[in-house]
């Protein structure tokens, strides 16, 4: 069964940094695209960073253009993500996902309704 695990969450102060890990079991992230999304108490969940394993390309919502990056380990069939200048509107629980494309079609990285498989979450929180 396909398997993703979050890791890498906790409690750091406003201006600080997390790294985020996205492992992957029993499957490989080979075509994959893999998105990392982020929920609040009492708001919907929003999407933050995508990547493409097939060709690297990477993706951010605007809130986060420049403070996060994400990238891929195939090695270790790892996605990471990056956070650095942390805010408080940052925190919430972030979660990796996965979908493999259909050959042909666009995908918009960024919309959680495209993703097949999640992982359970790492909890994020900024706050001095």
């Amino acid at each position: 069964q396909v398997q993703l695990v979050e890791s890498g969450g906790g409690l750091v102060q406003p201006g600080g940094s997390l790294r985020l890990s996205c492992a992957a079991h029993r499957f490989t992230l080979d075509y994959y695209f893999i998105g990392w999304f982020r929920q609040a108490p009492g708001t919907e969940r929003e999407g933050v960073s995508c990547i493409s394993s097939s060709d690297g390309s990477t993706y951010y919502a605007d809130s986060v253009k420049g403070r996060f990056t994400i990238s891929i380990d195939n090695a270790k069939n790892t996605v990471f993500l990056q956070m650095n200048s942390l805010k408080p509107e940052d925190t919430g629980v972030y979660y990796c996902a996965v979908v493999e494309p259909v050959p042909g079609t666009v995908i918009d990285g960024l919309d959680d309704a495209e993703y097949d498989f999640w992982g359970q979450g790492t909890q994020v929180t900024v706050s001095s």
